[in-house]
């Protein structure tokens, strides 16, 4: 694996994702039963934007920096953005940024739990030194493939919950990877909500991968979610992502209404850039 996540951190993709996924958080609290989350691909927790590699790269930039600029106001936002500021305190610029796993954290009650998994060898080490690696309703699997956890930590006794599978997208095979994973998972906990987060650079790849999940026996209700931030120039770096959702959360399906519009105009970086979301599967 040569991927490093703090090259990208807090780049749109990010918070296209964890402004979604806190979403999806704070809809789960709001029963008073213990839920559960797993984490395929957790990275290192914390990320410092002022790093050299984050700065050689500046997606931040374009990201959250500006995103916490121009939605500060936004209440849909409220949750998300307060805890990239809890980790700025006193601090006019944004330095430490959270990974998924970090954001899950600041949302668990008693009773809640969080399973991480990382690969990357020293990517796991750096997990398991930081505060999440000593939460008590946390669980650093590291260093595990987190698409083995998918069979080995499902069911989970909690009932209702959120798997969020978001890997790097190195391999030639990820897509079929993650059908696989989702196959293996709906085996286990059909109920349960499986978030995908993917990279938009072949649009013929991610047809199929949308058909090849769509193909699936039995699948549940399926959402995709989608933003493009520019018009596709390969000279540029990614200009486009999306979450393969089954079994969203309702209010999220809700809220991407408002989001997806939202992260279009404050991320939108040409003319090019649009959205758009619809149901790969419907009930």
């Amino acid at each position: 694996m040569n991927y490093r996540h703090i090259f990208h951190a807090g780049n749109f993709a990010d918070v296209f994702k964890h402004l979604l996924q806190a979403r999806a958080l704070e809809y789960f609290q709001q029963k008073n039963k213990p839920y559960f989350v797993l984490d395929t691909h957790g990275g290192i927790g914390y990320y410092d934007l002022q790093g050299d590699e984050a700065v050689r790269t500046a997606e931040a930039e374009q990201g959250i920096v500006r995103f916490a600029e121009q939605a500060a106001d936004e209440p849909l936002a409220k949750q998300y953005l307060r805890i990239v500021s809890g980790l700025n305190p006193g601090s006019e610029s944004l330095r430490y940024y959270p990974g998924s796993p970090v954001l899950t954290s600041e949302f668990l009650r008693e009773g809640d739990r969080l399973v991480v998994c990382e690969l990357h060898k020293e990517d796991a080490e750096t997990l398991k030194q930081t505060p999440l690696g000593r939460h008590q309703q946390v669980q650093v699997l590291a260093p595990v493939n987190g698409y083995e956890a998918v069979r080995s930590q499902l069911p989970p006794i909690e009932k209702r919950g959120l798997v969020l599978i978001d890997p790097p997208f190195e391999n030639t095979s990820e897509f079929d990877d993650v059908v696989d994973a989702l196959k293996q998972g709906l085996k286990r906990w059909k109920s349960g909500s499986f978030a995908v987060w993917y990279p938009i650079k072949d649009e013929l790849k991610t047809a199929a991968f949308h058909r090849d999940v769509a193909a699936l026996p039995g699948i549940p209700k399926t959402m995709i979610m989608e933003l493009n931030i520019r018009t596709n120039d390969e000279r540029k770096g990614l200009h486009g992502c999306g979450f393969l959702w089954v079994n969203p959360p309702y209010g999220v399906v809700q809220d991407s209404e408002q989001l997806l519009p939202l992260l279009c105009k404050t991320l939108a970086q040409d003319k090019g850039a649009n959205f758009h979301s619809r149901w790969l599967v419907g009930e």
